[in-house]
């Protein structure tokens, strides 16, 4: 079982949410009941749907992580998948992300951007090959 299948099962069972099809096309999704929060687009990589002024409040911690990358604009996280606490770590930010529309709600209402896996902001693996 990967990790992202783990956290993937894991979501599963939470009350307040379902697996759905990403509205990116690529992967699997979990939404709660304002829409989707998680994306799962690969055995590693992982788009979570943050508010602006959540990813703004945690910026600093979050930066400190190797295991998420913060897309400047957009309200979505991507965190690579790499070790049992990384998905501890997911887990947790979900816990957040299901609690930011009331704690840092977005006051401009607006609908949430793409998630970062259309921008090209995911993971590079480098290529060691020829070292």
């Amino acid at each position: 079982m990967t990790l992202a299948s783990r956290a993937l099962a894991q979501l599963a069972t939470w009350p307040d949410l379902t697996e759905t099809v990403p509205s990116c096309g690529l992967g699997q999704a979990v939404s709660s009941a304002q829409g989707e929060i998680v994306h799962f687009h690969s055995e590693r990589d992982v788009d979570l749907l943050l508010t602006d002024r959540a990813v703004r409040r945690f910026a600093k911690d979050l930066k400190d992580s190797g295991a998420i990358r913060i897309v400047r604009g957009s309200p979505w996280v991507t965190l690579r998948l790499d070790a049992a606490s990384d998905v501890d770590l997911l887990l947790t930010l979900v816990s957040v992300a299901l609690q930011a529309p009331q704690t840092w709600p977005d006051p401009a209402d607006r609908p949430p951007a793409a998630c970062n896996d259309q921008r090209g902001a995911g993971f590079v693996k480098a290529d060691l090959r020829g070292m």
